[in-house]
């Protein structure tokens, strides 16, 4: 029977393994040393649970190796070329710790008061981690959705020259749909958001101390003594164009750098749902007919919801396999639904 402490053993010695990744891709030096210490006492803490586990296994048994997970090696690569920053949700689901240096108010007791506007606006930086599960959940909602159209075309006794004429109908419907959505709501957002920023203009041209001192009082609400808060509310607001951008962040909460495209947005929509919907028109595409197309259909699309479940863990923090499995299941079972009632359809009208 493996011993109870086995388990956190395993999770403290990945946990200690990521850690010196993260503090490998930092390159704030305070930060870098931050993690290193929790990957050393992550490393005691699993020393305790092997002694733990010695003393209840037989003195025959053999002492484990530590091999990184799948997921924590995805991770790990990810690092690579991602700041720690913009892959915060990704290390959160792999329950690392200390992750709140990334997003911890300013000016609290401990931090030193920004001086700059790109610190300022540092903790607003949009993050790789929310684009890619976006583009995840864009892939699933164009496999599921077309998988199921298919199959209810394929049930209907359709030919096959039917079935790709309406997969590729669905491909299309469903992308730009996503893509039109997507452009209005960003655009509609980008505009409120620029609407903020012109009263934000006209009220800094206008009254620009009292602008001064309302950010200053902003600051003394997180700890800085009234005197440094308004010392260095006046030198931020020195400057026309950067004392917009620290009004903008500061009392309206929006970060003018991270509006957002909507042509940017509404076109990895199209994309993410396209490459999504494609998938089960690969065996039409490539000149399988009847059943044969159909079941490879189905085996292709099966094989990329695994995927998008293995992708989804990432985020989730939950065993990649179950995710994998239930995005199977979900997906499949609404490709199941489709082809029945594209079946009874058929029968109905034949």
């Amino acid at each position: 029977m493996i011993p109870a402490g086995v388990d956190s053993w395993y999770h403290e010695k990945e946990s200690a393994w990521l850690y010196r990744k993260v503090a490998a891709a930092e390159a704030d030096p305070a930060k870098s040393a931050l993690f290193l210490k929790l990957a050393t006492a992550a490393e005691e803490q699993a020393a305790r649970w092997q002694l733990a586990a010695q003393r209840d296994a037989p003195a025959t048994t053999e002492p484990r190796l530590f091999v990184p997970s799948l997921r924590a090696r995805i991770v790990a690569r990810l690092l690579v070329r991602f700041d720690p920053r913009s892959l915060r949700p990704v290390l959160a689901a792999m329950k690392l710790r200390g992750l709140s240096v990334y997003s911890a108010p300013l000016a609290v007791a401990g931090h030193a008061m920004p001086t700059s506007v790109a610190q300022v606006g540092a903790r607003h930086r949009s993050e790789f981690g929310g684009g890619l599960r976006a583009a995840v959940f864009g892939v699933n909602d164009g496999l599921v959705s077309n998988v199921s159209l298919v199959l209810g075309v394929a049930g209907a006794g359709a030919a096959s020259g039917y079935v790709l004429t309406a997969g590729v109908a669905g491909l299309l419907a469903g992308a730009l749909s996503m893509a039109a959505g997507e452009y209005v709501s960003v655009r509609s957002q980008r505009e409120m958001y620029e609407y903020q920023i012109a009263l934000a203009r006209e009220e800094l041209a206008e009254y620009p101390e009292e602008e001064a001192e309302e950010l200053a009082l902003i600051y003394q609400a997180r700890g800085v003594a009234p005197e440094q808060a308004r010392e260095v509310s006046r030198a931020l607001l020195a400057n026309p164009q950067a004392a917009l951008d620290v009004l903008a962040r500061e009392e309206l909460g929006l970060n003018p750098d991270d509006l957002g495209s909507p042509r940017r947005a509404a076109s990895s929509s199209f994309i993410a749902f396209a490459l999504g919907a494609a998938v089960p028109l690969i065996p039409f595409l490539c000149g399988f007919t009847g059943t044969r197309a159909t079941t490879l259909a189905v085996a292709i699309t099966l094989l990329a919801l695994f995927g998008v479940g293995l992708g989804l863990s990432l985020f989730t923090g939950r065993d990649a396999l179950r995710s994998a499995l239930r995005m199977v299941l979900i997906g499949g079972g609404a490709g199941a639904v489709s082809f029945l009632v594209g079946h009874a359809v058929g029968v109905a009208i034949g």
